[in-house]
């Protein structure tokens, strides 16, 4: 499939010529591999952040309440109970169309798969049929590829202008660009959200590092999931749970026992010095404000935040002076150190970082390149009661340095450090 016929042919090979090469090869794949998306029930989530968890969660949901599901998400792909390592967070055409084809054949009846900005602007997603489309948030991210936040929300916007009517769009209605994307789709209309009058909303009873109590359509709803954005991400898997033609109760329940995605807040505890570390995958300034914030409304008024956190390299600089504002804005001691440098040198992207450290905080800064010594170092200044955040990497088990990925693991190391104090 080409734009451009090459001018050497190649034997046992045949070209299809194509104005736009992407767009007709998500078709002819979805065609090849009998338009597996109309026969699935596909849901795909775009935004900023929440997609992995909200993916995840319905995937979990659905499997609870009996059903063969499918997921294809940043930290995996799953067919029934099958897993299989995730290559990006929506693969291209051909493997997209082969895993659906794959699920059905498998006996899934319904897949819940996020959907980047990257892919929708590729055209992965070109021929691929959605029963329905969430939108979560958006917020500064991968401005290194967009170019302009403008462009970025065009982009986003592009997937739901493309549901057919048969569809549903259901937005986030608390984020200011969440009527946007609405704006032009012929799919149906719905919202979510806790400030405004939405078609599904909740109230927030309690939240603290046990949990959320929420109220929603009148009942209480107790859950392990910690944070005001969880709040969100737990209605959207309501609402589409709801659209899917769940019963309200039994969607409830079924929230009730959901897990956080891996890498997505996970808390390391040490009963020892009464220590709690928590890892957790934000890597956009967003991202970082609001598990931050999470952490503050959670803990005691004695307790201390303290955070590790990096930029990861050849991405989007401008939002790493940001990145280390806020955490300095949100902790009372912050490390700075390496995420994935990938072919950037480690101390450029420090230096970025620390443009975002007003002189009258330099004091409360520790700039540690070695993400290992960073971790532990962290740990060593925490005092009984602390809350140590290791932000940016959540589930990875990588570090990517100079293109080869080495063996890491931010939970695990954290672990190690806890159980040697």
């Amino acid at each position: 499939m080409c734009e451009q016929l090459p001018e050497k042919k190649y034997p046992n090979v045949v070209f299809m010529l194509a104005k736009d090469a992407s767009n007709a090869l998500g078709k002819i794949t979805s065609a090849f591999y009998g338009h597996p998306s109309e026969k699935i029930q596909l849901i795909g989530i775009t935004g900023t952040n929440g997609k992995t968890t909200t993916a995840s969660l319905l995937y979990q949901l659905f499997k609870r309440l009996g059903h063969k599901v499918g997921l294809i998400s940043t930290i995996e792909y799953r067919i029934g109970e099958e897993v299989r390592p995730s290559t990006h967070t929506t693969p291209n055409a051909l493997i997209l169309n082969a895993l659906l084809a794959e699920m059905l054949t498998k006996g899934c009846a319904y897949c819940f798969m996020e959907v980047s900005s990257h892919a929708i602007h590729q055209e992965r997603i070109s021929g691929v049929k959605f029963k329905g489309g969430v939108f979560t948030n958006i917020t500064h991210d991968h401005l290194d590829y967009h170019k302009s936040f403008k462009e970025y929300i065009k982009v986003k916007k592009t997937f739901f202008d493309n549901l057919p009517s048969t569809s549903f769009a259901l937005s986030n209605l608390d984020d200011k660009n969440g009527k946007v994307m609405l704006q032009n789709t012929k799919a149906e209309k719905l919202t979510y959200g806790i400030q405004s009058l939405a078609n599904y909303r909740l109230k927030i009873l309690e939240n603290n590092l046990m949990g959320l109590v929420l109220k929603i359509d009148n009942l209480e709803l107790h859950t392990k999931l910690i944070g005001d954005y969880n709040a969100y991400n737990l209605l959207a898997v309501y609402a589409v749970a709801l659209e899917l033609g769940v019963a309200q109760e039994t969607a409830l329940m079924g929230l009730s026992q959901l897990e956080a995605a891996e890498g997505r807040f996970d808390v390391v505890f040490n009963s020892a010095k009464k220590l709690r570390g928590v890892v957790d995958y934000a890597h956009t300034p967003d991202a970082l404000e609001k598990i931050l914030n999470s952490i503050r409304k959670s803990k005691s008024s004695e307790s201390s935040v303290i955070t590790v956190v990096g930029c990861g390299g050849d991405r989007d600089k401008t939002k790493r002076p940001k990145m280390a504002r806020i955490a300095l804005d949100l902790s009372e001691r912050v490390v700075l150190t390496s995420d994935n440098p990938r072919t950037e040198d480690p101390n450029a992207i420090l230096l970025d970082m620390q443009a975002g450290v007003a002189s009258e905080d330099r004091g409360k800064v520790l700039v540690i390149s070695n993400r290992k010594e960073a971790i532990k170092t962290a740990c060593m200044l925490a005092k009984e009661g602390d809350i140590v955040l290791v932000a940016g990497k959540g589930h990875e088990k990588y570090q990517e340095i100079n293109g080869v990925k080495h063996p890491f693991d931010d939970k695990q190391v954290l672990e190690e450090v806890f159980a040697q104090m």
